[in-house]
């Protein structure tokens, strides 16, 4: 994988966020640092806090004894011009299995929590759903900046300077687009640059992906897009599944569903794949959306 410098840039500023400080232990809470991403609308993107508290709590771990699952709720909107506190409670460590749990703070009160297992790695049985067939390759695709024209340049800067590379299958959903109202979508990703190969790292950056896209599935099913006057949206939780290692700056398919929208919110639902057709994780969010024609 070869990146220019621009590229390059756009990953370290990730892996300055991801780099958290340890500034103090409790009886019960290990308290962990960090910084945010700057955002357009002033709000801490969600994968952001996501990956933070992960890797706060992975540092309370062995490096052998990895993630399996994630529970979190998104309590209040993140500024994304403060810096960010996590406190990290070592709720249980057994044989082969640890729970973790992780507040996320701002100004003394929480903005997401947290719960986590973890596991050695362990033989057992083993299957995974197959990657669908007859999906475009990435590199028939152009990056999502390159797609779309007449956004707010905010929006459009953020695009050209994010650490992800994502390549939408159909239309980029930033702009009204004819394409069919359908609650299914897919998009490859990766980050822009090489990342270091400590595992760790990976897991944290595949979760701040996972977090990128996900709620398409259910606007596109209604004709919805993100530059739509009035439209509101916001994370309500997240659950997420590594399944297999896997490199965050090598491609990855992101297939995505929505299985049902109702009461002012939307369920998704979505498959991480390797490039080789290996599922990597699974995820569900559940949003909540607010049309500007349903008010």
């Amino acid at each position: 994988m070869t990146a220019d410098a621009h590229a390059i840039r756009t990953v370290e500023q990730l892996l300055e966020v991801l780099d958290l400080d340890s500034t103090q232990a409790r009886t019960t809470e290990d308290i962990f640092t960090g910084s945010s991403h700057a955002m357009p609308s002033g709000r801490i993107y969600g994968g952001q806090v996501l990956a933070q508290s992960l890797l706060a709590a992975e540092r309370t771990l062995p490096e052998d004894r990895a993630v399996h699952s994630m529970h979190g709720y998104f309590l209040r909107p993140g500024d994304a011009g403060q810096g960010i506190t996590i406190a990290v409670d070592r709720i249980h460590d057994g044989r082969s299995f640890s729970t973790r749990r992780s507040q996320a703070y701002q100004n003394g009160v929480p903005i997401f929590s947290m719960i986590a297992s973890f596991q050695d790695d362990d033989p057992g049985v083993e299957h995974a759903v197959t990657m669908p067939e007859g999906v475009p390759s990435p590199d028939s695709l152009l990056p999502d900046e390159q797609r779309v024209e007449g956004l707010p340049p905010g929006t459009a800067r953020m695009l050209s300077d994010r650490a992800a590379d994502v390549r939408h299958i159909d239309s980029p959903l930033f702009l009204p687009s004819d394409d069919a109202r359908v609650p299914q979508q897919a998009v490859w990703m990766r980050l822009r640059a090489p990342l270091p190969d400590d595992q760790r790292i990976h897991r944290a950056a595949l979760a701040y992906l996972s977090d990128m896209t996900i709620q398409e599935s259910i606007l596109r099913a209604h004709g919805v897009y993100w530059a739509l006057p009035g439209l509101k949206v916001a994370s309500l939780d997240h659950a997420m599944w590594w399944h297999r290692p896997a490199r965050v700056d090598e491609w990855l398919l992101y297939v995505q569903e929505s299985p049902n929208a109702r009461g002012g919110r939307g369920l998704a639902q979505g498959r991480i794949y390797s490039q080789a057709g290996e599922l990597v994780a699974s995820v569900a969010q559940e949003i909540m959306i607010r049309v500007p024609s349903d008010d």
